[in-house]
């Protein structure tokens, strides 16, 4: 306030034109921090503040390029960004910029960040089906007597819960396959956080086992493997049996040529 009263001295007064950029980026800042705020749970960031980032970065970036009427020395960017030691305006970019990159919001994103991409528009259409197909069974099984006995979700939306099982480990080793840092292998966290919370209800809610597809194999496979000791002992004792007949064979024919040799000398 006392700045714009016009006191004498080389005070640090923001030219118009920084003024207006400062604001811009605040009311972004805050416009971004409540976005983020209202979409934490269930996390929907990426999908529902990817413009206010845009617009952020934008804002921010205006302010690092712009220079004042006056002289270089007096540029916005040194003037909001570095006249200072905590540097706010510097400090809440970073901040943004590290919540954004923690979410891998990009690996759900348009190259141009405008807009989901289509595998993740693809998933997420599908999560929407699993949901709605899980209300519609639950409240057709409202006449149960059993309130644990959820047979109808299973049966009547296995097939929607594995297309979205599915494209979700096809999208998992899409994403590893073509990423290097230890960001990029994960899925950004409005895809993760919706398929953690499908399975959660499918297994742990609803109780609904594997399809019968995927159980026969497993089943196979862990019966073989439990029977493996068990040939395993018996194929070697019977070697060993084996083995023992051969070791005491040519003892008892030894001992039968003994017995003739005496008999033939004695006779």
């Amino acid at each position: 306030e006392l700045w714009d009263a016009g006191l004498p001295g080389d005070l640090p007064e923001l030219e118009p034109e920084c003024r207006s950029l400062l604001a811009a980026f605040a009311e972004g800042s805050a416009a971004l921090t409540g976005c983020l705020g209202r979409r934490a749970r269930p996390v929907r960031l990426c999908q529902g503040c990817h413009g206010h980032y845009r617009r952020l970065l934008a804002q921010y970036g205006s302010i690092a390029r712009a220079v004042g009427n006056s002289s270089e020395s007096h540029n916005c960017a040194k003037s909001i960004l570095t006249s200072d030691r905590l540097q706010i305006v510097v400090t809440l970019s970073e901040f943004f910029n590290e919540t954004w990159e923690a979410a891998n919001c990009a690996n759900c994103l348009k190259n141009n960040s405008e807009g989901l991409s289509n595998s993740t528009e693809e998933f997420l259409d599908l999560f929407n089906k699993s949901l709605t197909c899980f209300e519609h069974n639950l409240q057709g099984q409202a006449v149960d007597l059993s309130p644990n006995n959820y047979t109808q979700v299973c049966k009547n939306c296995n097939e929607t819960y594995t297309k979205l099982n599915d494209l979700y480990n096809h999208l998992q080793r899409m994403n590893r396959r073509g990423g290097e840092s230890a960001h990029s292998a994960h899925l950004c966290i409005d895809v993760e956080d919706a398929m953690n919370i499908t399975r959660k209800l499918w297994s742990r809610t609803f109780n609904c086992s594997l399809p019968c597809s995927d159980t026969v194999p497993v089943i196979a496979v862990s019966s073989f493997i439990l029977f493996l000791p068990i040939v395993f002992y018996l194929s070697s004792f019977l070697h060993s049996k084996q083995k023992k007949r051969i070791l005491i064979l040519p003892k008892r024919i030894q001992s039968n040529a003994s017995l003739v040799n005496i008999q033939e000398k004695y006779s």
